[in-house]
């Protein structure tokens, strides 16, 4: 199934739908603001690992991020951090960063039994983050890739509904996504380590 959600005044009733697709274990592919997202739901065991078996691999190997819809959101899953990580992420959030950062206990055991880190990212991207505000929990989101070499990511919403309409519950058109993933960057040492540059520029948070 393919919607169409504008994300300058996402549809309050589109955005239920999704959120309810996500609360019976579906599989949805959402925009970010860099490429579109495979999601589900944080809390969904089963939903977990059919994204797992999508992607090829095992759920204790898996980079996933977490979707947040704001920074209080992600102190739910993660160790204390100290101020001047706290001030990277405010000052980054929401914007194209994955910050890797210390999990804590309510991460789900699925994915925690190898690595006790966890991706956040809180997308500048309306839709996604009423998705999260009305599930209650972060999703769990993998980025769409493309088979086609030269582009790495699928950026055509009804391009992606045609590939994966057979594999996911719910495809959302909002709009073209980009082909420029986020930039990672990793706080668990104290200092902070750029994994992958990506759409996120670096001068304006150090």
């Amino acid at each position: 199934m393919l919607i169409k959600i504008y994300p300058e005044n996402p549809n309050p009733k589109a955005i239920e739908q999704a959120v309810e697709v996500l609360k019976k274990g579906g599989l949805i592919i959402y925009p970010t603001d860099t490429v579109y997202g495979l999601g589900c739901d944080i809390t969904n065991q089963k939903a977990i690992e059919r994204i797992c078996h999508l992607r090829g691999i095992k759920p204790d190997k898996a980079n996933f991020s977490f979707i947040c819809s704001d920074l209080r959101h992600i102190s739910d899953y993660i160790k204390p951090i100290d101020t001047t990580t706290f001030r990277v992420l405010k000052k980054a959030l929401p914007g194209p960063y994955t910050f890797i950062l210390n999990a804590n206990n309510n991460v789900p055991k699925l994915l925690s039994s190898k690595k006790k880190t966890v991706g956040i990212r809180v997308p500048d991207n309306a839709i996604a983050q009423e998705i999260v505000r009305q599930l209650g929990n972060p999703i769990i989101s993998a980025s769409i890739k493309d088979d086609d070499e030269l582009i790495e990511y699928s950026t055509d919403p009804e391009l992606i509904h045609e590939k994966y309409e057979n594999t996911v519950d719910l495809v959302i058109d909002g709009g073209y996504g980009d082909n420029e993933p986020s930039t990672v960057i990793d706080c668990t040492s104290g200092d902070f380590e750029v994994i992958r540059e990506g759409k996120g520029s670096l001068e304006d948070l150090f």
